[in-house]
């Protein structure tokens, strides 16, 4: 989607407003608008208005993104190396948020943001949507009979950690929606994307 009709410029952003910043190479998140006549209504002047559920799932499935890779190693790394239950949760929430959060920084740190500035977007962005998916990852995959146990090469364990991740991808969009309506969650991160 080009919105190149829409940069103005500015000293503070390299020459370019915010707006237009957010928008390049942003098809990814097409079906947020911010007002403009875009095809899905976004925030209203205050900041709140109706979210699409296409922006919602693709927030999501960003987050879900660096959540899985971590959740996937974390339960790779604990099973492989007979690690108790808790201890492979625990490495599995601790890697969630590591990837979870460096996905979002690195696109922000592409935007030519410090280091410091970048963490404290991708905090704000990310937290609640990571906290949300691990709980209902680890919740499945700790109540699923025998998944922590069964091996690297069961179906068990391959099927409960996909399973959990889906419903995690579920139930997680509608708190994205919810947030990203408000200013908040993934939207504190729209004006950083390339």
């Amino acid at each position: 989607m080009d919105h190149s009709a829409h940069s103005t410029h500015s000293p503070s952003t390299g020459g370019r407003d915010a707006h237009a910043h957010e928008h390049d190479g942003h098809s990814g998140h097409s079906g947020h608008g911010h007002g403009h006549g875009h095809e899905a209504r976004g925030h209203d002047s205050a900041g709140h208005g109706s979210t699409s559920w296409r922006t919602a799932a693709q927030a999501t499935l960003h987050c879900l993104t660096g959540c899985a890779i971590g959740e996937v190693l974390g339960m790779v790394i604990g099973t492989a190396a007979g690690l108790h239950g808790g201890v492979t949760v625990a490495l599995s929430i601790v890697l969630a948020f590591v990837f979870g959060y460096a996905l979002t920084m690195r696109g922000v740190l592409k935007a030519g943001v410090g280091m410091r500035r970048a963490l404290k977007i991708a905090l704000a962005a990310d937290t609640v949507s990571i906290a949300v998916m691990e709980i209902i990852d680890n919740t499945v995959m700790v109540a699923v009979p025998g998944a922590m146990d069964a091996g690297l090469a069961t179906a068990l364990f391959w099927a409960a950690l996909a399973f959990s991740l889906a419903l995690a991808f579920v139930l997680t969009v509608p708190i994205n929606r919810w947030l990203i309506g408000r200013g908040l969650g993934h939207a504190v991160v729209h004006a950083y994307h390339h």
